[in-house]
């Protein structure tokens, strides 16, 4: 005896579902249950697989559909759902065969984070079932459960028989990697553990793998230098929500440029205590030329009072800002990222915050959803303290990116970060934006100089300063250089009439 044809797709199978009209084959039947539709009856979306009851009165079993013939969900036919979880009765995120993902995930979950002592899921980790088993795409959470070698999901369950503290302390005795960084993310995301800055955290190994090689007085030294200038500045940059990888990584120039110096004074016989302007000079000639990075050094050692030989580093003017993008080149740029689709719509954003509005990548990524306004017929933005209306295509990509906005990928929560990262609680990198744009031949930096240019030949320093968030300094330079007289502004100013 040949197998019953399916209903849906005419083929014959020997595994099949059988509804009210029909025979459905395995894969009609996944397929189905994994790419739901709007139901014409309720207007929910569901897995549609039944017949209308007025249409599908007196079909027998194994009879075929009609091309025609409009299906809803099972609700809508008067009948119960094949597709529905055997153990929740939802029909969405499909997993194994009766049951959906989201009640496997928390079967695993509950197995993973009992508590031995009590039998229940551990007190502190509570917290991390819930937002897991409520994310979106619970299916992301069992694949990470299943993933190898596990390291994160083998870390919790530790954690949950209280094998290991649930602190910061225990991932301080851990390599500071992707993997553990995410789960220390998720976990401060969470509340479950304070908030920390993992570009702070991953300093404190480094500083100690530089100077391991020093002997124990320079040690020391570098190390006090470190803590009490170098992370305390990235501290401070930290709270007021500014700490970015440039930051870090004159940071760490500035302890390289430290052990530098102490190895070149002990070669010539001398310590931080006893250099003078001579040798300091000696080797600025010996590294090719003092730096920035190196002031910061010796400026420690005078205001210590660890050198009191009066060192002093010469100073060297910045160089004015130069030009390298033209006007018509900058304008191609925002052309094609108004209208690339091909390109992700945070890139899309990202660059023209750039092009248009001279934001630097670094204070893009860092933007808070409250700085974004929206309106019937606008959307106003907020770099600094004035709302800026947006341009009409820039306008339908912003509200596009807020109904779509990405998220962690293991949890929820909604952190309020405009771009959100990969990473719980964290806001996107720069370089994910950043490298996007310069595949595509637009370089940010050159690109937001362009920028700069072209407003402060538009209107004053001190507006350009408050519309943008830059120094005034910084403003008047850019106005200098794109040789615009605004002398007159203030005093013009006065005799504007007032609304």
């Amino acid at each position: 005896m040949s197998p019953p044809v399916c209903w849906d797709c005419g083929s014959r199978d020997r595994h099949y579902t059988t509804l009210p009209h029909g025979r459905l084959c395995v894969a009609c039947r996944r397929r189905r249950h994994y790419h739901p539709e709007t139901c014409p009856g309720c207007t929910i979306v569901r897995p549609l697989a039944y017949l209308r009851p007025a249409h599908g009165a007196g079909a027998g079993a194994g009879a075929r559909r009609d091309a025609g013939t409009a299906l809803v969900c099972a609700s809508c036919a008067g009948q119960e759902s094949v597709f529905a979880c055997g153990e929740c009765g939802r029909e969405d995120h499909p997993y194994g065969a009766s049951r959906c993902a989201r009640c496997i995930l928390a079967e695993r979950l509950t197995v993973l984070l009992t508590d031995p002592t009590t039998g229940r899921i551990h007190h502190q980790l509570q917290r991390v079932f819930e937002e897991l088993v409520t994310s979106d795409r619970p299916q992301t959470g069992i694949w990470w459960l299943r993933k190898m070698p596990g390291v994160g999901p083998r870390l919790l369950g530790a954690m949950a028989r209280g094998e290991i503290e649930i602190s910061h302390d225990t991932f301080r005795s851990l390599p500071s990697d992707r993997v553990h960084d995410y789960l220390r993310g998720l976990l401060v995301a969470l509340e479950v553990l304070p908030p920390f800055e993992v570009r702070i955290e991953r300093m404190l190994p480094w500083i100690e793998s530089v100077i391991t090689d020093l002997p124990a007085d320079q040690a020391a030294l570098v190390r006090q230098f470190a803590h009490w200038h170098v992370l305390r500045q990235m501290r401070k940059a930290a709270r007021e929500g500014r700490l970015t990888s440039s930051i870090t990584n004159a940071a760490r120039r500035r302890i390289r440029l430290a052990v530098n110096f102490l190895t070149f004074l002990q070669a010539h016989g001398a310590t931080a205590a006893t250099a003078t302007q001579d040798l300091l000079e000696r080797y600025g000639e010996h590294v090719g030329g003092l730096t920035s990075s190196d002031h910061s050094f010796i400026a420690w050692l005078r205001r210590t009072r660890l050198n009191t030989h009066s060192l002093t580093i010469p100073h060297v003017a910045s160089p004015s800002p130069t030009m390298t993008v033209s006007d018509s080149q900058r304008w191609d740029a925002v052309e094609r990222l108004l209208r690339d689709q091909s390109l992700r719509t945070y890139t899309r954003i990202g660059g023209l915050f750039t092009l248009l509005f001279a934001q630097p990548l670094s204070r893009i990524v860092a933007m808070r959803t409250r700085q974004v306004t929206l309106a019937t017929d606008s959307v106003h933005v907020t770099f600094n303290t004035i709302p800026i209306q947006m341009p009409p295509q820039l306008d339908d990509l912003i509200r596009e990116h807020l109904e779509h906005r990405g998220k962690s990928l293991y949890a929820s929560s909604d952190n309020g970060w405009l771009f959100p990262g990969g990473n719980p609680g964290r806001h996107l990198v720069t370089e994910n934006i950043r490298a996007q744009l310069v595949a595509i031949g637009i370089k940010p930096y050159e690109n937001r100089k362009a920028t700069l240019f072209q407003l402060a030949g538009d209107m004053p320093a001190p507006v350009l300063a408050e519309l943008i968030g830059i120094t005034n300094s910084n403003a008047s330079d850019w106005a200098r250089l794109a040789a615009r007289d605004w002398t007159t502004y203030l005093a013009t100013r006065t005799h504007f009439p007032r609304s």
